[in-house]
């Protein structure tokens, strides 16, 4: 049986921001948040971040995808790959800079998705 293209296509896609997501909670979420659970001061940076996120993909008017935070993260990545911002070392909770708290936000909205959404396709 063929499959039609645009439903490939999307499938692919749906995989690779589901991967993107992954990589970064392994990468900066899964110690980033646990360290955000053990400081306070931390999880309010984390949940005003999300919020703001949640504001700029208008998840107040439709769910958030995998496609969508893994897009806003990459964007970020790049956006502070370009200016210097990324860092390259091991990362510091304790005095987390704006791109982390950032990316740590997405990872915490990303934990909010329905399962099923970050299931294998």
């Amino acid at each position: 049986m063929r499959v039609p293209h645009p439903q490939v296509a999307t499938r692919t896609a749906v995989s690779a921001a589901r991967s993107r997501l992954a990589l970064l909670t392994a990468s900066v979420g899964t110690s980033g948040l646990a360290a955000a659970s053990a400081r306070p001061a931390l999880l309010a940076l984390v949940d005003q971040h999300a919020a703001a996120i949640r504001d700029s993909l208008d998840g107040d008017r439709r769910p958030l995808t995998p496609a969508a935070l893994a897009g806003y993260a990459e964007g970020i990545r790049d956006t502070a790959r370009a200016h210097g911002l990324l860092p390259d070392g091991a990362t510091d909770f304790t005095a987390p800079d704006w791109v982390l708290i950032r990316l740590l936000a997405v990872c915490a909205l990303a934990r909010t998705l329905d399962p099923r959404h970050l299931e294998p396709a």
